[in-house]
Formats: structure tokens, sequence, C-alpha cells
């Protein structure tokens, strides 16, 4: 009952916040639907933090930036160790999705166990959101496998199953800085963590900026995005930041169901059989036209080691 008023409240302030941001004299705004992987846990813990710690700041800055609920694809076989996670998740009126139940890469499995892992990730989907629609599924690794049979398998039983693949159209590759965060923490290197802090937002500015130049050279509009994210520290920091940003920026946070409601995502409402993954690049791929791709900064594998 909390959890539908917190929803129904939240929902009516992105709500207001969409018709702000459209006013007359205003920038239009572009649709952006916010999505969070790996829950309960990603990543390495920096050193004084925990689990819960860093969902209450992630569910403090959505909710703090008037954004709908969002989707979270987790990962039920850490449920036991951090059972509180997806509680308070759900509690602020976030929704779930699956993920597999151990993150497994499709690339690396049979059809078979791998939807064995989808499967075993439903009854925790079932408990959290007996009313709620879960049936939204994400790629661990974005990987649809390493052939067409497994792919078209695959997408086949979750058609079959009344799944709806939850696309990317908008990754920074914010995992990346998770366990460089957790050493600087250890070191208490502060001027590391801002050198971390100032390439976080650049990622996530060059990544937004390449994707409405594809979007537009495309298709000669901007289609709504689906940014992905993860339950990791470092993005709980800079959760605020980033979601000011975007606002900023024209962005205009909608729930996953209208941003995936554009044609651009109708493949991914049935089972496609295309060798590629959808998605700007691939897109853009498909057309002969070279993606542009943002590197994730060179030092973020030897800072504070």
């Amino acid at each position: 009952m909390i959890a539908r008023k917190i929803t129904s409240l939240r929902v009516a302030l992105a709500c207001a916040a969409s018709v702000m941001m459209a006013a007359p004299g205003m920038a239009s705004a572009q649709d952006l639907a916010l999505t969070w992987d790996d829950l309960p846990s990603h990543s390495a813990l920096p050193q004084g933090d925990t689990r819960i710690g860093v969902i209450s700041r992630i569910v403090a800055a959505l909710a703090d930036a008037g954004a709908p609920p969002s989707y979270g694809f987790i990962n039920a076989a850490s449920v036991a160790d951090t059972p509180r996670v997806l509680e308070i998740w759900r509690a602020s009126g976030n929704l779930l999705g699956n993920h597999t139940w151990s993150h497994i890469n499709l690339a690396q499995t049979t059809t078979e166990g791998f939807l064995a892992e989808v499967e075993r990730n439903e009854p925790t989907l079932r408990a959290l959101s007996p009313d709620a629609d879960w049936r939204w599924f994400r790629y661990p690794f974005l990987s649809e496998g390493d052939t067409m049979e497994k792919r078209t398998a695959v997408r086949e039983w979750l058609a079959a199953n009344r799944y709806r693949v939850a696309s990317m159209t908008l990754n920074f590759d914010d995992w990346a800085w998770q366990e460089t965060y957790a050493r600087c923490v250890a070191k208490n290197d502060q001027a590391a963590i801002a050198t971390l802090e100032a390439s976080y937002m650049k990622a996530a500015a060059d990544t937004l900026g390449a994707a409405r130049r594809m979007s537009k050279r495309l298709y000669d509009r901007e289609i709504p995005l689906v940014l992905l994210m993860h339950v990791g520290a470092f993005s709980a920091r800079m959760a605020p930041q980033l979601l000011t940003y975007y606002r900023d920026q024209g962005m205009r946070f909608v729930p996953l169901e209208q941003a995936e409601a554009d044609p651009f995502y109708g493949p991914d409402w049935r089972s496609e059989a295309s060798p590629e993954p959808l998605g700007l690049e691939a897109a853009m791929t498909n057309r002969g036209l070279t993606p542009e791709r943002i590197p994730q900064p060179a030092n973020l594998a030897t800072l504070c080691r």
C-alpha cells in the first residue's frame, strides 16, 4: 500500500515536471528512461560503505529528481546476502526486472542453461512484485549469444513467456569506475576521486552527445533514450549530479514503457531474427555507417594502485 502511494506521488511529480519542461519558450525535451542493472549488489564495495547505503542513495537521488519508477534488473543469486536491498527498492516505488539468476553470459552457455537461469529468477520477482509488471528482461553483458540459433531461440522463448526486452540506447559503461573508486577510497586519495568524478561526467556528456547525433543522422529526430546504469557505489555517489546534468540538457525522465513505445524499439516486443542486438550503434552498422563509440578513460585500470 505504501509502495503504491509513493509510486503514484512520483508519477504525478514526473508528469508535472514533463509539463513544465514542455512549456512555451522552453527547449523541447527528449524522453529518457532510467534503468539499473545488477541489483542487489554490483562491483567492489568501498571501505565503510554498505549495499544498503548504496541503494538508499540511488533511491533518494531518483526521488529528488522527480523520476518515475525505474526498473532495476536483478540477479537473485546474491539476494540472500543482501535481502533488504530489493525491499528498499520496491518500497520506494521502483520496479524489478529479470537479469538472470547469476548474470550468466549467453555466449558462454547453452540455450537451455541460459533459459533455466531466467526461470530461476522468477520466484524472487513474483514474491517482491505480486502486483507489478516484472516481465522485462535485460541480457547480462548485453550479449544475445554467439550464434543466431541461440539468439532466435531465446527471443522466441521470451516472447512466448510474455517478456519484453529492455533495450539500451544510452550507456557510458559506468561499471568501469566502481572498482577504481573503491581503491581510491581505501587510499583516501581525494584528488584521484575528483579525477574520477570529472571523467565520469565527461563520459556521460560525450555519450549523450553521440546518441543524439546518431539518432538524428539515422532518423532525423531524437528518439527516446534508455539509460543503462549499475547499482555500484560510485554511481550512487554521482547519481544526484548525473541526473541534474541530464535534466539541464533537456532530458525528461519517463517510464521504461513510455520510452520503448517508440517504433525504434519495436523489434524488442517480439521475437526478432536480426543478427545484431537493437541499439543505435547496431542501427548505424546495419546502415553501413560508422557508429560513435566513447572510449573509457585510460587511467581507470591504474589509478590508486
